[in-house]
């Protein structure tokens, strides 16, 4: 007989859990204090799990939680080094916002040989299936890094088809809800899945959550929002639109708005104007323009509606648009709050449906217009960050700092979208920063690595190293020292990635 997943349940445990319900009752109650407070995080609430008979569903070398852009390039990577490795996913696709999200565009680093060997590998296999890198990308903006977009119907395929290869067990439809620590070690994830509660064992841990969710069962030092606001970054809820008679749209709608200086900002006039490309690839509307904002006056749309308005035409879908947008105010709604974030999410779905009304509405080529799509993840660009041995600052990117244990370099600029900041300046052409592996690991856990938008990093800091590309590098490179570790007896925060030869790293830093 299949023996189904359960977990017996002690008065002692029953009692921990009855706890916690009574403190999490209490912190909902002081929400508001919460959303004020800046920067360091309280620990996570939790249960015991060590003497829980829980069934064992894995026992491996590399457990990756989070399969988005870094946790699925730090599986592949740490299997095709030679380790056995479950990834943990709680959707049924990876590629996180990618896929799930509806965030087609892949902001570029601006930074030349920036792509590892993962990227590069991943661009050829969209390419095989039929998908161009994104054209119409002024060069001289947006130079080196990423591919400029990934469909998600082809790009979910491709990382199924990368984790088939290297071996990568996947693990779907699953949610981290635990973790077992033993002295500076995680001994094993506790997961809940379709059959109930279960065990992953594993010789190194890596968090791919985005929310640094293994990171704080583990009891890793977090930090949420600014530290002057002690606000996250806005949210987005993103979807697609067909039926769009894209020439009606660029003859009557676009080159009229870039004659006129219409509802575009200079990267799409300039855009546009380049000979023997596709006629749209990015619009974004200018501040204050008064096409949108008469939509306010006339009761269409919203003051929130039209604070960030963007849309990308997509590789493959001639009558169809991205729309990088709605974007729900940082103001009224928190990434780091359980009630808060779901009420944002209604928020965001009723603003999705007014622009697209305006839209049809208002916008040549829009009149027979629908939404196919909606995103099945919300868009948020910042959440919790782990405190570890490097704590990234916005002056490692202002001041193009290099490390010898670097494992990335990317000069994308410190891009907060709550307000207007003091970090305005751009490093020059050719200019870079880079991410050093001491970002990715801990003081307090030895056989934990992290990637992604939550590493160690402050609230400026992550605004920049969070874009897919320099996600997918600190991933690879977990990947990399996972094994390397793994094959040394090495525990991952002892690993030094300059002692590591060259030609096994994904990145080697010029210093």
């Amino acid at each position: 007989m299949h023996h189904a997943f359960s977990i017996p349940m002690s008065r002692r445990d029953f009692m921990k859990l009855a706890g916690l319900t009574a403190v999490g009752a209490a912190l909902g109650g002081a929400s508001e204090q919460t959303k004020a407070e800046a920067g360091a995080a309280p620990p996570v609430p939790s249960v015991d799990f060590g003497e829980a008979d829980l069934p064992v569903l894995y026992d491996t070398d590399v457990c990756v939680v989070g399969g988005g852009a870094a946790g699925t390039a730090a599986a592949v990577t740490a299997a095709r080094k030679g380790a056995k490795v479950i990834l943990v996913e709680r959707g049924i696709s990876l590629g996180g916002l990618a896929t799930q999200g509806c965030v087609f565009p892949c902001m570029a680093t601006y930074c030349y040989d920036s792509d590892t060997p993962y990227i590069t590998d991943l661009n050829k296999r969209m390419e095989r299936q039929g998908v161009p890198p994104l054209l119409g990308v002024d060069t001289d903006t947006y130079y080196g890094g990423g591919r400029g977009q990934y469909v998600p119907e082809y790009l979910s395929f491709v990382y199924d088809e990368m984790c088939e290869e290297a071996g990568v067990r996947i693990l779907y439809n699953t949610s981290l809800i635990g973790a077992v620590i033993d002295g500076e070690r995680i001994a094993a994830c506790v997961v809940q899945t379709i059959e109930g509660l279960a065990k992953i064992q594993a010789r190194i841990f890596i968090d791919g959550t985005g929310d640094a969710l293994l990171s704080r069962f583990a009891g890793i030092p977090a930090e949420k929002g600014s530290e002057k606001t002690g606000r996250n970054q806005p949210m987005s809820l993103r979807f697609e639109m067909g039926g769009i008679d894209m020439g009606k749209l660029y003859h009557q709608f676009i080159i009229k708005g870039v004659k006129e200086r219409g509802p575009f900002d200079k990267l799409a006039e300039d855009t546009l104007r380049k000979k023997g490309r596709p006629f749209l690839q990015f619009w974004k509307w200018k501040e204050n323009e008064p096409f949108f904002r008469d939509g306010v006056t006339r009761g269409e749309l919203t003051e929130d509606d039209i604070v960030y308005i963007q849309a990308f035409t997509i590789t493959g879908k001639p009558t169809v648009m991205s729309m990088n947008c709605p974007e729900m105010p940082a103001l009224n709604f928190s990434a780091t709050d359980a009630v808060s974030f779901s009420e944002a999410v209604t928020f965001g779905r009723k603003m999705m449906r007014r622009l697209a009304g305006f839209f049809i509405r208002n916008i040549p080529g829009f009149e027979k217009a629908y939404i196919i799509r909606e995103a099945s993840m919300v868009g948020v660009r910042e959440s919790w960050r782990i405190r570890g041995k490097y704590y990234m600052e916005a002056e490692d990117y202002l001041k193009a700092h290099h490390f010898p244990d670097a494992v990335c370099r990317t000069a994308y600029p410190i891009d907060i979208h709550d307000v207007k900041t003091e970090f305005s300046a751009k490093l020059k052409k050719g200019q870079y920063y880079e991410i050093p592996y001491r970002a990715l690991v801990t003081n307090e856990i030895s056989n934990l690595l992290v990637a992604g938008r939550c590493a160690s990093g402050s609230f400026a800091a992550q605004a920049s190293f969070r874009i897919q590309p320099t996600c997918m590098s600190m991933g690879e490179a977990a990947g990399i020292a996972a094994a390397w570790g793994l094959a040394r007896g090495v525990e991952v925060n002892a690993v030094r990635w300059e002692n590591i030869p060259k030609s096994e790293r994904s990145y080697v830093s010029e210093g």
